[in-house]
Parts: structure tokens; C-alpha cells; sequence
């Protein structure tokens, strides 16, 4: 039987969602029993006719609806679009319906994180947009506590309600040490609630 799993599933436009999300991995790795399976989903376009490859250029896999109702728990990364999630993630998650009528992910934990071009374009908001279908999934909701040595002490990103980044106006802010921090802690959170809740 494979280990259990903490999936990481985001959507980047710029990179920085991406190596966020790669630190939320890191993190999950410190767990023991636990390993992280990094995923994202396709771009959409207004285009009906557009399809796109089964398989990305480079990079993760596209998130599979097996991935989501198999995982122990979920780190659920996008970029701010207007204070809200990304539409890529949104449409992702409108086709999860299915789960929600067999109930598979009740009480699996969750936790969210996104990366703003402006210090305060949203960041909150955004992450309180990825938490209602979680919400609705009966998921088990997973912040940042303030016992985070980074959540007093950061300038740009990092939140109770999940990890941030400031990506700066032409998003060419790199995701900084305490930044990446927080990234780590969330996805060390979330995969020792699951370890928990599994046993």
C-alpha cells in the first residue's frame, strides 16, 4: 500500500506560487510517514476550443480527482485574481462535486497559501475564497498560529489564515527567508494533523 500523502496543489502564473509550494513540499517531508505529492491544473481560456496536453511542458502533473479523494490531507496554493482565487484552481475545484456527494474528503485537514504583486492586493481574502469549498467539502481547516516565530516578525507575507508572498509590482520578488518559512510550517501542520488523525 503507497504512503500516505499530503497533496500540494497549485496553480502559478509567474513562479511564485510554484516555489511556494515547493516549500509547503519541504515541509511535509519533516513529517514522518508522510511524503507530498506537488500537483497543479491546466490554464483556462475563454477560447472553447482550446484543449491542452495531458502531460505539462515541465513541472508537475495535472491534479487528477483520484489525487484529491486518495490524499490524507491538502495544501491548496493559487495567486491572487481581485482578491479571489484564481480561476485555473476555481474551475478545478467546480469539478469536484462528485467527492462531496460520496463525502471523501470529510474531515481530511487543509491548508491554504497564495502570493499577491501587491502588499495588500488580497492576500487574505484570497486565502478565505480557497477555504469555502474546503468548507463545503467538510474538510478540517489548518492556519498559521502565531507560535510561528515568522508570523510576528514578517513584512510582506504570512497570515493565521495561511502562508503569503509579496511578489512585488512586476512579480520579480523573490519568495523571501521568512516567507518560505511559513510555507515550510504550513505543510508541516497540515501533514502532522493528518499523521495524527490517522492514527
Amino acid at each position: 500500500m503507497a504512503d500516505p500523502y499530503i497533496l500540494v496543489l497549485y496553480y502559478s502564473r509567474h513562479g511564485a506560487v510554484a516555489e511556494m509550494a515547493r516549500q509547503v513540499a519541504r515541509g511535509v517531508a519533516t513529517v514522518s510517514g508522510m511524503e507530498a505529492r506537488l500537483r497543479t491544473v491546466p490554464s483556462v481560456s475563454a477560447a472553447s476550443e482550446q484543449s491542452v496536453a495531458e502531460i505539462p511542458e515541465d513541472g508537475p502533473l495535472y491534479c487528477e480527482l483520484d489525487d484529491l479523494r486518495d490524499c490524507a490531507g491538502l495544501v491548496l496554493g493559487s495567486p491572487t485574481r481581485f482578491g479571489n482565487m484564481a480561476a485555473p484552481m476555481k474551475y478545478f475545484l467546480d469539478g469536484s462535486s462528485g467527492l462531496w456527494l460520496s463525502g471523501a474528503m470529510i474531515d481530511k485537514p487543509a491548508g491554504v497559501f497564495t502570493s499577491t504583486s501587491s502588499l495588500h492586493g488580497g492576500q487574505e481574502t484570497t486565502l478565505l475564497s480557497m477555504m469555502l469549498p474546503l468548507l463545503h467539502h467538510g474538510m478540517v481547516l489548518a492556519g498559521l498560529p502565531y507560535s510561528e516565530p515568522g508570523m510576528l516578525s514578517t513584512t510582506s507575507g504570512g497570515t493565521p489564515y495561511g502562508a503569503s508572498h509579496w511578489a512585488g509590482q512586476d512579480n520579480s520578488r523573490p519568495v523571501d527567508d521568512t516567507e518560505a518559512a511559513l510555507c515550510r510550517a504550513l505543510g508541516r501542520r497540515v501533514a502532522s494533523l493528518a499523521a495524527r488523525l490517522a492514527a
